[in-house]
């Protein structure tokens, strides 16, 4: 599928362990390749997703197994479109200031960039919560 003018939904269901991160990067992979994008955009993606949801594991589910992430994607006029939904402890991305990379690098740190990371990985990194108590994250990649 490399038109634009193409439209698909996907939804993919998995709990909250660092054992589903592969079958949620190979969801996004094929996914991401079935509407034409290169291998780099498609890492790029992969990326971004994959922080997403280590981050719900770890932060939103306190690295319980038992809570539920659910991943849809569409793709329609050219955009990807990766909706991350959990039902853990609330998010709230203002408070995660902007890094600063040169301190950051000098303190030879080592995690914490997840959200930059996504930011700049993706076009748009949109944060919501919905009714519920469910948190989710967008994540929107242009097909160029």
């Amino acid at each position: 599928m490399n038109s634009s003018e193409q439209i698909f939904e996907k939804k993919l269901l998995v709990k909250s362990t660092t054992d589903n991160l592969a079958l949620i990067r190979e969801f996004t992979r094929s996914s991401a390749a079935e509407c034409g994008f290169t291998e780099e955009t498609i890492g790029k993606i992969i990326l971004a997703v994959d922080e997403a949801c280590t981050n719900i594991i770890k932060h939103a589910y306190k690295y319980s197994p038992e809570g539920n992430i659910f991943l849809t994607i569409k793709f329609e006029e050219g955009k990807f479109f990766i909706s991350i939904t959990d039902e853990g402890v609330h998010f709230d991305p203002s408070s995660i200031p902007e890094p600063d990379l040169v301190k950051y690098y000098k303190q030879k740190r080592a995690g914490g960039l997840g959200m930059f990371l996504i930011k700049k990985l993706m076009d748009e990194v949109n944060y919501s919560t919905l009714s519920g108590n469910k948190n989710q994250v967008v994540l929107v990649k242009y097909l160029s």
